[in-house]
């Protein structure tokens, strides 16, 4: 069916062996020519547009037969709720920290005196937002963006913790 390319099923095969042609047909090597470039390139898209299409056909049958799953995976996990909460009963004792939460995420802001129990309970400073924060495993940071905190508070919402020391200020 192919004359140059041989075995394809992948698309990383398909690129590594149009590499290689390459290299062994262009027509600054002594081996190669502008004719045969043309029939690579030609029967590389061919193949290409072949590949492309299986591959989407298969993930479009692997979407219908994950349609249960996937209610599943939007279910709300209770079990990180409760690792929150847990965390939060921790350090809601300190005093003159403010605690915000924001998204799924516990951000702590003046809290210079505490950051040894911080630490030691997992939490990592920001040291662009000068403040610590815990999140659970299920809430990792997928993207490499650069946000500020008021670009997170906007994004996911916050609520700012009422903590022992806060009620002691409004209580007086």
């Amino acid at each position: 069916m192919s004359k140059y390319f041989k075995d394809v099923n992948t698309l990383e095969e398909l690129r590594r062996q149009y590499r290689d042609l390459l290299k062994k047909y262009h027509p600054d090597n002594a081996n190669g020519s502008t004719e045969a470039t043309q029939e690579i390139n030609a029967e590389y898209d061919k193949l290409f547009k072949l590949l492309k299409d299986r591959h989407e056909s298969k993930s479009a049958d692997n979407k219908e037969s994950n349609a249960k799953t996937d209610f599943n995976n939007m279910k709300y996990d209770f079990s990180e709720d409760a690792k929150l909460r847990e965390m939060l009963n921790k350090i809601i004792h300190f005093d003159g920290i403010t605690i915000e939460i924001i998204g799924n995420w516990i951000w702590c802001f003046d809290s210079f005196g505490y950051r040894k129990e911080l630490k030691e309970l997992g939490f990592k400073y920001a040291h662009n937002k000068k403040a610590w924060y815990f999140h659970t495993e299920a809430f990792r940071k997928r993207s490499h963006k650069k946000l500020s905190i008021e670009d997170i508070r906007n994004y996911y919402g916050s609520t700012e913790v009422e903590t022992d020391g806060t009620k002691r200020l409004k209580q007086a």
